[in-house]
């Protein structure tokens, strides 16, 4: 039961930002708070997400090395974002 209410708080938030255009900023951002989760904690002690512009997230990452690697992993990481989001909000990212 607890589910199916969470379900429609959200949806009546999400219905209540597309009405004052704001939703798919704020969907955008919300990625920025999934970060961590959905890149794990070795990940994340290496990268921090700085912001969202046009669908495109931007992140620092600490070394090269870890850059490359997470440039190609960024489809996949990508697709757990916007699962997450239950949103296709995030386009790209950008890692530098």
């Amino acid at each position: 039961m607890r589910r199916a209410k969470d379900k429609h708080i959200r949806d009546s938030i999400m219905a209540f930002l597309k009405a004052a255009g704001l939703r798919d900023k704020f969907e955008e951002n919300l990625a920025i708070a999934f970060w961590d989760g959905v890149v794990g904690p070795e990940v994340a002690k290496k990268t921090e997400p700085h912001k969202v512009t046009k669908g495109t997230l931007f992140v620092k990452v600490r070394d090269t090395v870890w850059r490359n690697e997470l440039t190609f992993l960024k489809p996949q990481i990508i697709q757990k974002l916007n699962d997450k989001l239950e949103e296709p909000a995030i386009k790209d990212i950008k890692f530098y």
